[in-house]
């Protein structure tokens, strides 16, 4: 026997369950877990520039924050990808799917902005520390902070591409 989901729950069941395979199985998908390498690795970048501006060899630690930056932009662009998948999940016109556009613009702003701190990094070489370009890095990294907090309210406060709470109860009994 089927049971008929009431009309108010269908938008929330659509944007639990994945658009393709691809984009990682019910209740555990691949955006959250990639976005880890540009978060770590943009956080660990900040953390070359303070020790290249601070200690007594720089080049080694701008060349390594330039790195870091670069494995972060290939890092989001993959990351954003799937996120693009679960975001087609959410019906038009929730504040879900409004948050998630929000989420989406605020990272595509923070990978601009990391790109030309990288240009910078790569146009001014390793003689010394681009002032502009780590400005523009701990910006893209403030940003970073508002659009994680947003992308945890799509999940945590949503339920986005979550499962549902029978499939949770699994866990606790």
């Amino acid at each position: 026997m089927t049971t008929s989901r009431p009309e108010s729950s269908r938008p929330l069941h659509q944007a639990k369950h994945p658009r393709t395979v691809l984009a990682g199985p019910y209740g555990h998908p691949f955006h959250p877990i990639l976005v880890t390498i540009p978060i770590g690795a943009w956080v660990a970048s900040i953390v070359f520039d303070i020790t290249a501006i601070s200690g007594n060899q720089p080049q080694v630690f701008e060349q390594g924050a330039s790195w870091l930056i670069a494995i972060g932009i290939i890092g989001a662009l993959l990351a954003a990808v799937f996120g693009l998948m679960d975001l087609l999940t959410i019906p038009r016109g929730t504040k879900a799917f409004t948050t998630g556009l929000t989420h989406m613009t605020i990272n595509l702003v923070v990978v601009a902005l990391f790109a030309v701190s990288f240009a910078l990094r790569l146009a001014h070489g390793y003689d010394g520390v681009s002032g502009i370009a780590v400005v523009l890095s701990v910006v893209a990294l403030l940003l970073l902070l508002a659009s994680g907090w947003l992308g945890g309210k799509l999940a945590y406060h949503f339920g986005v591409r979550v499962a549902d709470e029978e499939t949770q109860a699994e866990g606790f009994q």
